[in-house]
């Protein structure tokens, strides 16, 4: 999902809500509850119903083997959960856990609200992730936080409209996705496109960027260098950009009015391939739910594959976003203790049922990838069906998206000037020296 507008508050205001809060807990005898001797702490989740019920179970569970420890749940919608974070996380009394898009993660540490991994949780997630999720997680090479989700995205394909096109394969490299999609494309008698052979989508800043991003990746490419400079003038992002142009504009097999969002996870872009108007999308693993909800028995129709490779590419490397769960760097050392090891046994696989973590169970209950490398294995036949087995062969080679301050900034820029180009707007050239130029000056801000 992507992130919502990140509200932000002045270090100096941080302060004064961290004052005033430590004083009325003061008076109240203490937020963690010392002079009982049991320790206090809340976890903020902007999950709802049954995901919140399984994590109040895995709590009553941990509660019994640690009676010293209460565990109290806080939920607020998506969209307010940001601004929860930033408003209350400045207290002793707000949230100890936090459940956070990574995307956020520089400006909360920078704003002094998320507590660096004490050295032996940092090695446990350091031992039991993947690195490129564990590199999610830091900033300046310090760990703040236990992964969870990982999204990341793969070529999504309909059967039935390759067969009839007469193509056996998904195809692998971009020259063969190009000649795939003038076999697939269809027009009215007015030329006007019907079936489009690849969709792009559009009005949804992640939802343009990360496709878009995953095929610059496949040929060699990166958004950022180590010194958190674009390179949007490299051969492979020019190479990306004049993909999009010949299948767009050169060989009209893309239309990108096919592919707007509404409220950026559904919209025409979904509706157009569930109902075969689309042969080929780049699409994250979370929609198979969409998916299968829209196209019923159809959905035995849909294919996934990895990113084809571009011309400079030595091997198809996707996107991948993640979250995590953080620990409050104002809370009291107690709860913040309390926290880590309390973390570190809901990701751990004593927690769970046959070997996964109960993080593990609660994210596969809600049809979403778990990081942790032992859930994905006690897991390993429920994710072993034809659409996702895909995502799961493909983490390992998959390439975070960058974990910058501005991050969401950033990605609207790029959003805007991809959209430029895709409706004709600007030249590829000019595209990615616009790009070049708009990043440039956005992350100058936060990097001298």
């Amino acid at each position: 999902m992507p992130p919502y507008p990140r509200p932000r508050l002045r270090p100096i205001a941080l302060l004064i809500l961290a004052v005033l809060c430590s004083l009325l807990v003061g008076a109240c005898g203490g937020a963690g509850g010392s002079s009982t001797g049991k320790v206090t702490i809340s976890y903020l989740t902007h999950w709802s119903g049954p995901q919140v019920d399984q994590l109040k179970q895995a709590i009553r569970a941990y509660e019994k083997l640690h009676p010293q420890v209460a565990i109290q749940v806080r939920t607020v919608p998506f969209g307010n959960l940001l601004t929860t974070i930033m408003t209350q996380g400045g207290s002793a009394s707000g949230p100890t856990i936090m459940g956070i898009y990574n995307l956020w993660l520089p400006q909360l540490v920078q704003d002094g609200l998320v507590a660096e991994a004490p050295t032996a949780f940092a090695q446990d997630i350091q031992q039991a992730y993947p690195q490129n999720v564990v590199s999610a997680v830091q900033v300046d090479g310090k760990t703040y936080g236990y992964p969870n989700e990982v999204d990341l995205y793969a070529l999504n394909y309909n059967k039935a409209l390759f067969r009839e096109a007469g193509i056996t394969a998904p195809p692998t490299t971009w020259s063969e996705l190009i000649s795939d999609a003038l076999k697939l494309t269809k027009r009215d008698s007015s030329g006007k496109i019907v079936q489009q052979g690849f969709g792009v989508i559009t009005s949804w800043n992640s939802g343009v960027v990360h496709p878009w991003l995953s095929l610059m990746n496949s040929d060699g490419g990166q958004l950022l260098g180590s010194n958190h400079q674009p390179l949007l003038t490299s051969q492979a992002a020019l190479d990306t950009a004049n993909l999009y142009y010949q299948l767009i504009f050169r060989d009209k097999v893309t239309d990108p009015a096919m592919g707007q969002a509404n409220a950026s996870t559904t919209g025409p872009y979904l509706d157009n391939f569930v109902a075969g108007k689309t042969a080929m999308i780049i699409m994250a693993n979370w929609w198979e739910s969409n998916l299968r909800a829209g196209m019923g028995e159809r959905f035995n129709d849909v294919g996934t594959a990895p990113i084809p490779v571009g011309p400079h590419g030595s091997g198809s490397h996707s996107v991948s976003y993640s979250w995590s769960t953080v620990v409050s760097a104002n809370a009291d050392p107690a709860q913040q203790e309390a926290a880590w090891q309390f973390l570190q046994w809901l990701n751990g696989p004593q927690s769970g049922q046959r070997g996964s973590s109960a993080m593990g169970d609660i994210l596969m209950g809600m049809g979403i990838l778990p990081s942790r490398t032992s859930d994905l294995s006690a897991h390993q036949a429920e994710l072993d069906t034809p659409f996702i087995k895909t995502y799961v062969q493909q983490l390992k080679n998959s390439i975070p998206f960058p974990t910058v301050l501005g991050g969401d900034e950033l990605t609207t820029s790029l959003q805007k000037t991809l959209e430029a180009l895709m409706y004709g707007q600007s030249s590829p050239q000019q595209a990615m020296a616009q790009a070049q130029s708009n990043l440039s000056q956005i992350l100058s801000r936060y990097y001298a």
